[in-house]
């Protein structure tokens, strides 16, 4: 989803941050940016790597894990990348790039998280030159996903989070899907946009290891890759992101711009256990919210969020609830959001599948 917005909010002064509208600075044309434009063919690989003329973007993953005794676990691991002027500088202290790393894990005992930023040109973060070395990298400080060749995977993870040491093995079992009109993501109907493709067919192995212990975790990952220079519409108050591992094989991506009429803008992709992915728009998903609780976001401290929904899809039979595997999957970072682990069930209450849930801009 819009998860490149993360980044901007989250390097913005504290000034800024601490202001009643914290959207605010997302509400501007990108003026001398790189823009995005329906029709540009993506091209790989070299989209896999940084696009710093525009100015935002990320790489994703989250992974729905178990681990030996069949207890669910998920993964977050998020790269984002922020220019801070129109003119791109990658090499040296005069760097205009800025990075940021979001990281966690949630266990069957609870939810940890870190955040850590730096700044691009002096080897502390970055993405390499694909075509140019021969293979993908992308880190901040020790936290790294690697692979030997051009392509994203198969590739090695590792990164940590609070004393947890993570190392994961990454391939994959499917193709690439380009979200929206071939790659190009509409995010309003003012014409805010975005280049957008996902991975969602990823094997996951691998090891988290907290002290004496060490848990051997298996599953399957969903990555997420955006870049754009055009932020919210004027009156988008915040989104929800579901990505949906089904039981039967098929795979889900929806999320909602929130409008404050109430006409949200609704997106997602369909994807079949062959790969063959059919395109979602506002017409075809119905999103509805389910139960609302609160939940711990700090001292003292607790936010409304909608936890529970239901999705349904035009020409599906199905209709799907998405519950939490536990509530206290709060991203304390710069900028809060709520995401973690979801369990999927039909409307009989019957198991269908696992995935991840992303909710922003509840106050």
């Amino acid at each position: 989803m819009n998860r490149f917005l993360l980044l901007c909010l989250g390097m913005l002064a504290p000034s800024l941050v601490a202001a009643q509208d914290v959207l605010g600075e997302l509400r501007d044309s990108g003026k001398g940016y790189a823009q995005v434009e329906r029709g540009r063919a993506l091209e790989f690989p070299r989209d896999h790597g940084a696009h710093p003329g525009y100015r935002i973007e990320w790489w994703y993953l989250t992974a729905n894990l178990t681990d030996q005794a069949g207890r669910q676990w998920g993964l977050q691991w998020t790269l984002f990348r922020q220019a801070l002027d129109p003119t791109p500088v990658t090499e040296g202290w005069s760097s205009n790039q800025i990075w940021m790393a979001h990281a966690a894990v949630t266990t069957p005992d609870g939810h940890y998280h870190e955040q850590r930023f730096a700044r691009g040109g002096v080897g502390q973060a970055g993405v390499n030159d694909l075509v140019r070395d021969g293979y993908f990298n992308a880190w901040l400080d020790d936290w790294e996903w690697r692979s030997e060749r051009s392509a994203l995977l198969p590739a090695r993870l590792r990164f940590s989070v609070e004393g947890r040491e993570i190392n994961l093995l990454l391939e994959a079992t499917g193709e690439l899907v380009l979200n929206g009109d071939a790659g190009y993501s509409q995010k309003s109907a003012q014409g805010q946009a975005s280049y957008y493709y996902s991975h969602p067919h990823i094997r996951v192995r691998g090891f988290v290891t907290e002290g004496a212990d060490k848990f051997y975790l298996r599953g399957q990952g969903w990555l997420d890759r955006e870049w754009s220079s055009q932020p919210l519409a004027d009156n988008q108050q915040g989104w929800d992101w579901f990505s949906l591992h089904l039981d039967d094989g098929h795979k889900l991506m929806v999320y909602q711009l929130r409008h404050a009429d109430g006409d949200h803008w609704l997106s997602g992709n369909w994807i079949d256990p062959s790969g063959e992915s059919r395109e979602l728009d506002r017409d075809a998903i119905e999103l509805r919210q389910l139960a609302r609780r609160r939940v711990v976001t700090g001292n003292d401290e607790t936010r409304e969020l909608p936890l529970e929904w239901q999705i349904a899809l035009a020409g599906e039979s199905r209709r799907l609830r998405i519950r939490p595997l536990y509530d206290g999957q709060w991203m304390g970072t710069r900028f809060p959001y709520w995401e973690g682990v979801v369990l999927v069930e039909t409307d009989t209450g019957e198991p269908a599948g696992v995935g991840y849930m992303e909710l922003t801009g509840y106050q």
